[in-house]
């Protein structure tokens, strides 16, 4: 059996922590959606404590949320966006930052009063509010070439089966990566601040990205071209593709929406406004292809609510909504195999809980620790059993969890909280990151069949590594160097040593053709 897995969290947090990492948390940046970030000193003394919060916020918040706060790298600092943060919670994630979001802290250089400064601004609804609707978004449509449909196999020598995307977040780039060879094929510029997780046809010929300022782009693996983009939001969360691969859906935070495209030309099909059962207006969290169920399943972020819509060819694809009621807004969740459980996690649970996808029912309580980072689960059998396993954003650790009962197997101490782990069908072995703290180098090693940690790379001394995704065949595992000047590490995947260093700018992921378009157990969707 195959399984899907799905995450809300993401990568907002951690790739906005990325992007300033390089001195623009303290010393400042601006940039406008789409653009390129552009540092500007931050200002110091008595003029610094005369800045206006509007100059505040270019100096310190616009690089990863947008000059016009419609967001970026960063979610958008609206007040519709902030109704789960209270003001005086916010003062502190500024001043503090926010744990297992990588948000950084501001304490020392910014005031109490510069804080305040910013808190009231952000609170503050913008003189005109964007209108983003269906005559918007198809006005931003443009199709980059025309479809040789006469083109039926790969204009490339490699197997397509077993090519590797790679977004580079560093510079803004997509490296397509021959997955025998480890040659790098074909790059090409990205639009700004790529999502991590591409989405691709399920005939493996067509790759989806979305950029966090609501981008959808086309990109075609047998020609290495761009086919057609389309602005679905104007600050969106996540894309999925259904099973037939014939509809997209883009999770937006602004507008609260979920826009449904054709995956054929990516034309709106219809427009869902995200608004829950009581009235309340909200974000989405994300969006995710429930295999089998022939349906897309979306979290709201801002009210204890999933969405099923239907995308059924046999109902006519009237794209019919479904609505079950959840303990809390859910912020990351996962499917097991059968696609009828759904395991869910947030800041406003302790632990997390497993919902019957048929009944709507809440079935079990799995005491995890450390925010798990659910949407990076992974699955195999482990002596007879279904298990899945989830590493912890706020503790060193990762959960074995029995997904026929919904119990703890094991907990595997780790040093370090961390964000990915990974594996396949073909190989006894599952590889995680440390990818919070003082060991962010370290890549643990687990014995699937023992439950124990068999050996600690250490790929690239004081650099953080991370993203671990193997070939088609299970016989080579790829590590990233999340750094500027960073890399891809391709390690055998039996012997555990390094077979070939690729440079790359930090490689946020490589995603295998095969394994995604097959659901691999061992890796993300």
């Amino acid at each position: 059996m195959r399984r899907q897995w799905r995450t809300g969290f993401l990568l907002a947090g951690v790739l906005a922590f990325m992007a300033c990492s390089d001195g623009a948390a303290t010393a400042g940046m601006t940039v406008s959606a789409g653009s390129q970030a552009v540092m500007r000193p931050a200002q110091t003394g008595r003029a610094a404590a005369d800045l206006s919060a509007e100059a505040l916020y270019a100096d310190h918040c616009a690089a990863c949320h947008g000059a016009d706060r419609l967001g970026g790298i960063g979610p958008a600092l609206l007040p519709q966006n902030l109704r789960r943060l209270r003001k005086t919670k916010a003062a502190k994630v500024i001043t503090h930052g926010r744990p297992a979001t990588q948000m950084p802290a501001f304490g020392t250089v910014l005031s109490p009063a510069q804080v305040q400064k910013l808190v009231a601004y952000i609170y503050t609804p913008p003189e005109v509010m964007p209108a983003w609707g269906k005559k918007e978004i198809m006005a931003s449509r443009r199709e980059a070439v025309e479809v040789d449909r006469h083109i039926t196999k790969p204009l490339h020598d490699a197997d397509p089966l077993n090519l590797f995307v790679v977004v580079e977040s560093g510079d803004h780039h997509v490296s397509i990566l021959d997955g025998d060879t480890f040659r790098v094929l074909h790059r090409f510029k990205s639009r700004y601040a790529l999502h991590g997780g591409p989405k691709f046809s399920p005939d493996g010929r067509h790759v989806y990205f979305v950029s966090r300022d609501g981008w959808v782009t086309k990109f075609d693996l047998y020609t290495f071209e761009i086919l057609v983009e389309v602005r679905a939001g104007i600050n969106a969360r996540n894309l999925a593709i259904s099973e037939d691969g014939a509809t997209l859906a883009v999770a937006n935070y602004l507008p609260h929406n979920l826009v449904l495209l054709s995956a054929e030309d990516l034309r709106v099909e219809t427009i869902i406004p995200a608004v829950s059962m009581d009235g309340t207006s909200s974000r989405i969290s994300a969006v995710y292809q429930a295999r089998g169920r022939k349906s897309f399943v979306a979290a709201l972020k801002d009210a204890p609510e999933i969405w099923e819509i239907s995308t059924d060819p046999e109902n006519g694809r009237l794209f019919s909504l479904r609505r079950l009621k959840s303990p809390a807004p859910l912020d990351d969740f996962f499917f097991d195999q059968s696609y009828r459980h759904l395991l869910g996690a947030s800041r406003a649970i302790k632990g997390a809980v497993v919902i019957d996808m048929n009944s709507g029912q809440v079935i079990a309580r799995p005491p995890l620790p450390g925010l798990p980072h659910l949407g990076s689960g992974i699955t195999w059998t482990w002596q007879g059993r279904p298990v899945m396993a989830t590493p912890h954003l706020a503790e060193g650790a990762v959960s074995v969890i029995a997904m026929d009962d919904w119990s703890i197997v094991k907990t595997i101490r780790t040093l370090g909280p961390g964000f990915f782990i990974r594996s396949h069908e073909n190989t006894p072995y599952a590889w995680t990151d440390v990818f919070f703290g003082p060991h962010r180098d370290k890549i643990h090693i687990i014995d699937k069949r023992t439950l124990r940690i068999v050996k600690t790379l250490d790929p690239a001394p004081g650099k953080t590594v991370a993203h671990v995704e193997f070939d088609r065949w299970g016989r080579h595992a790829l590590v990233s160097v999340w750094e500027k000047e960073g890399a891809v590490i391709v390690y055998d995947a039996k012997t555990f040593r390094e077979v070939k260093r690729i440079p790359m700018s930090r490689p946020v992921g490589k995603y295998n053709v095969w394994n995604k378009i097959t659901f691999s157990e061992g890796t993300s969707h």
